[in-house]
Parts: C-alpha cells; structure tokens; sequence
C-alpha cells in the first residue's frame, strides 16, 4: 500500500511540475542566445526545422528568399496562381469557399514570413485579381463576397502605412477591384 501511496504522490508532483512549465519570453530567449556559440546555435537551428514544417519554410525564406523580395514576390504568386488553377468551377460554392480560404490561409502564412507590408499589399492584391478573373460566381455567396471585401479592407489598411508615391500608385490599382 506505501509503494502505491508513494507512486501515486510522485506521479501528482510530476504532473504538477508539468503544468508550472512556461515557454520563456522572447527577451530571455535572446538573452540566452546571445551566449551561446555558433556550432551550438546551428545545432538548435537544424533542430528547430526538422520539428515543424512552418519552421522549416520560415528558415529557407530567411536564408534564400529574404534578400530579393521582388522573386520572392514572383515566386508567392505563382503559388497562388497554381493554388487558385486547382480550385473547382463547378456550382459547389462550399467546395470554393474551401479552396478559397486554403489559398489565403498560405498566402497569409507567406506574409507573415516576409512581415513586408509591400509584400502584403502585392501578394493580397494578386488574390483579388486572380478570384475575380476566376469565373467563380462571387456574388453568389455570401461568405465568398464578405472574403473577398475584407482582403480589400486589408489592402486599404495596409496601403494607409506604405509611402504616399507607393499609396497612390496601390490606390490606382484598387480602382479596378472596387
């Protein structure tokens, strides 16, 4: 009876240390980087992409893509263009919906990567261009119509904090979308 007594208390400690455990702030965490050595923080890189694919794809764009943000921009739209060429055109608008918000969920995550809001503004403006020039029936649906006007609100908002030659130059190609 002691043994299961004694077991049963270590597994509710061990549980309760679980729960204690945080993740460390972003400040710690350079902190802690700054002192480490370049073989130890490649060995933590390697080890950071093969745990996640987002990872991983973070990691390729910061080391490959991020110094020429005009290919990187090229190649975010072809993506798109071929995510958007898959998309069904037949009546099922729950199937488009679908398909939809997939190529917005990637060309978001390829936003979030860049964190250029003229990245943003670009790649949000080719998903406009390339659902209206779809032949989807957008006015159809509802949900449809209400994805499409909040990437233009996002566009605006976006277009707000760029330069005042880039707004007008943005604001001109919003025109054809509204």
């Amino acid at each position: 009876m002691d043994g299961e007594k004694t077991l049963t208390i270590l597994i509710i400690t061990f549980l309760f240390e679980i729960k204690r455990m945080k993740a460390a702030t972003l400040n710690e965490l350079k902190h802690e980087l700054s002192h480490l050595p370049a073989e130890e923080l490649l060995d933590l890189c390697t080890r950071l992409a093969r745990f996640k694919k987002e990872n991983k794809e973070l990691l390729t764009f910061l080391l490959f893509e991020a110094h020429d943000e005009r290919t990187y921009i090229v190649n975010v739209k072809e993506s798109i263009a071929l995510e958007m060429g898959e998309i069904p055109k037949d009546n099922n608008l729950y199937l488009i919906k679908k398909s939809l918000r997939k190529v917005l969920r990637n060309a978001t995550k390829y936003i979030r990567y860049s964190g250029s809001k003229i990245v943003e503004v670009e790649v949000l403006l080719f998903f406009c261009e390339q659902l209206k020039d779809s032949g989807i029936a957008i006015h159809k649906s509802q949900a449809i119509i209400n994805l499409y006007e909040m990437q233009l609100k996002k566009i605006n908002k976006t277009i707000a904090q760029l330069h005042e030659d880039l707004q007008y130059d943005y604001h001109r190609q919003m025109e054809d979308f509204v």
